[in-house]
């Protein structure tokens, strides 16, 4: 798919500062901005560096203002937004154009008769960022001054300098900045230009977007250098900014490197013909990142979302088939499942691994139930009885401690379902709180908590039956909790309630959470949680009530407590998070269920098409986490999401398998 954009997109600061790109290095690091070039986030940067990966991110080279002098004109080829409102430079007004190849945005300047292209990409495996310069076509030479801004905070924080004096220094080829003695140390090299060094700040940075979300809005950066070259037509220069004081400074190869990377990933799924599907191989690449421990230094994991979420235990499970299994790499999945087994406790998963590395929370009643499903697809892929062999203890382990009971007051009842939550938490997906109000608590027993106990039941059933093992409690225990599961379904409405015993009595409430009690797969000695005609009223219900050209909204419009807009501080973000906000990652499991109970592959597929424009707009070439309810569902939250990404590249395989 050609993501291309020229001066009708790049020329239009409006237009150009809502599309944004993201660079990824595999370890947690990362780099974004907006095509325009204008900060409007704190996590905008070109180097937010994986300090300990894959977390403490933090940024270090905030953004590289470049200057161009030729043929006796001076051109800006920066943007600058200042607290004050003020527009200066107006850099955007001098892109050609803007693409991405592959994953690396690709900027094209015009200055009279000359083109210079611009790109950024990260090493993978290293917090490095490099920024090629290669001047495309020109009558005579041309002077390239670049201003290097840096920083060094947390990626959620901004900065306000104060008296702050950065160390900096000169070293061959480049400088080393050391913000404070105790500070990571990082390097900006440029081969064969003239190094000027600064000290001092630029302050008053304005963050539209920060704004937008209640929180601070300005921010400072620190000039520590100005690299000067003279550049002929048909030249290049690459800025190298790295805390690897051995980084390679050869930008030639180092692209080439990267190209072939991506390239091997497209490789891996040479069966998609579709662009768009093939772009998304490459952005589910990005969330994929490693975890060592000392108990499994191959470790991997997945980033929730970029820019600000980290690894979440239930994220990383409804994420794992279409970002791994999909796109062919069966090894990633079997170091994240290895990975996540170490954290078992108490029959859960983490819901969190915090920045700071405390102990992971476990708030959460669903991850454990995810990791069921995604062990069951991967082993359907792979085979790998040696890692069934490995986990079903673990497994068995986790089915008794819900009967027994755990954290949170989850614990199998006498109806045989689960129930979860006591005063003050959230466990469900549907999770907002702001300080001590939980905004959707959904205590008691929410359906697709024991639509997935269900499916766990089954996959226990199935392992066991491959392994050899006794499966007839497994079976006494999914009989009744299939039994038990017929209470959700009302009859006059014609769709299952969404929680059952909530202190408030039955939630009627209609939410997405029915439609996996259709999508989820099931063994097949056991019979599905609802009958043909029920399956095929909540399909047609949620089409109704909740589809929209994204995903599914969280609550419908018609209810007292939905929230069409998504937006403003933290409360009234949070109130409208799971309260009609659209998700995107759940048109996976409603494409699945339209696709069971239709049977139609071309009206399946037409839900799924909307994701194809979708990928010009938010972040280019990915998929944002949320959008406002209402038209024209404006993408929010995330600018690129994990389970948006995997569930879109997993749902669109299924259904176009030709098998």
């Amino acid at each position: 798919m050609t993501f291309n954009y020229g001066r009708e997109i790049c020329g239009n600061l409006s237009t150009a500062q809502s599309r944004e790109w993201l660079i990824t290095n595999g370890i947690g690091g990362y780099g974004c901005g907006t095509i325009s070039g204008v900060i409007t986030r704190c996590y905008h940067g070109l180097l937010i560096a994986a300090l300990n990966p894959p977390l403490k991110r933090t940024l270090l080279l905030s953004k590289l203002d470049e200057t161009i002098q030729y043929d006796y004109q001076t051109y800006s080829c920066f943007t600058n937004r200042w607290f004050d409102g003020t527009i200066s430079p107006q850099g955007y007004l001098n892109i050609e154009s803007f693409r991405l190849e592959g994953t690396i945005p690709v900027w094209t300047f015009a200055c009279g008769d000359a083109l210079i292209e611009k790109r950024i990409w990260m090493q993978q495996g290293e917090n490095t960022t490099y920024t090629r310069y290669t001047f495309k076509r020109g009558s005579k030479s041309l002077q390239l001054s670049i201003k290097a801004l840096v920083n060094y905070r947390d990626h959620h924080g901004t900065t306000q300098s104060g008296q702050w004096k950065m160390g900096v220094e000169e070293v061959p080829q480049g400088l080393c900045v050391t913000p404070y003695p105790e500070a990571t140390p990082f390097y900006l090299w440029v081969q064969g230009a003239e190094v000027t060094l600064n000290y001092h700040w630029h302050l008053g940075y304005d963050l539209s977007m920060e704004r937008y979300r209640g929180l601070w809005d300005r921010d400072d950066h620190y000039n520590a250098a100005t690299f000067n070259k003279t550049l002929e037509p048909g030249e290049s220069l690459t800025i190298v900014a790295s805390t690897n004081p051995q980084s390679s400074l050869d930008g030639k190869q180092a692209l080439q490197e990267r190209s072939e990377y991506e390239q091997g990933l497209l490789k891996r799924c040479s069966n998609f013909s579709v662009p768009w599907i093939k772009q998304l191989v490459l952005a589910a690449d990005q969330f994929i990142v490693d975890r060592p421990s000392s108990q499994n230094p191959e470790g991997k994991t997945i980033i929730a979302g970029y820019p600000w979420f980290a690894d979440w235990g239930r994220d990383t499970m409804i994420a794992l088939p279409g970002l791994t299994l999909t796109t062919n790499r069966p090894d990633i999945s079997h170091d994240i499942l290895s990975t996540f087994a170490k954290y078992l406790d108490g029959g859960m998963l983490p819901n969190v691994f915090p920045d700071d590395n405390q102990t992971p929370q476990y708030n959460t009643v669903d991850a454990i139930l995810w990791y069921f499903e995604a062990i069951r697809t991967y082993y359907t892929l792979t085979k790998d009885i040696t890692l069934l062999k490995d986990l079903y203890p673990l497994l068995q382990e986790v089915i008794e401690c819900h009967r027994q009971g755990t954290r949170y007051n989850i614990h199998l009842d006498s109806d045989h379902l689960i129930y979860a939550g006591q005063e003050g938490t959230q466990l469900t997906w549907m999770d907002a709180k702001v300080g001590d109000w939980v905004v959707t608590p959904r205590h008691g027993k929410p359906i697709e908590v024991n639509v997935l106990w269900y499916n766990a039941l089954t996959i226990m059933i199935e392992i066991g039956d491959i392994l050899g093992q006794p499966t007839g409690e497994y079976k006494t225990m999914a009989r009744n909790s299939h039994a038990g599961f017929q209470r959700y379904w009302h009859p006059s409405l014609k769709y299952c309630q969404d929680i059952l015993d909530s202190p408030n009595g039955h939630d009627k409430s209609m939410r997405p959470n029915q439609i996996f009690a259709v999508s989820l797969p099931h063994n097949k000695t056991t019979p599905p949680l609802l009958k043909p005609e029920q399956q095929k009223s909540v399909v047609d219900t949620v089409a109704k009530m909740l589809i929209t050209s994204h995903g599914l909204r969280s609550l419908c419009a018609t209810h007292h407590q939905y929230q069409g807009r998504y937006g403003g501080d933290q409360v009234s973000r949070d109130k409208s998070y799971h309260q009609g906000t659209v998700w995107a990652w759940l048109i996976g499991p409603f494409v699945e269920a339209h696709w069971r109970v239709y049977g139609d592959r071309a009206l399946a597929n037409s839900f799924l098409e909307p994701m194809a424009n979708h990928l010009n707009d938010g972040c280019v070439g990915s998929i944002s986490e949320i959008f406002d309810g209402d038209a024209p569902m404006i993408p929010r939250g995330c600018f690129a999401q994990a389970w948006s990404v995997g569930e879109v590249l997993r749902v669109w395989a299924k259904i176009n398998d030709p098998s």
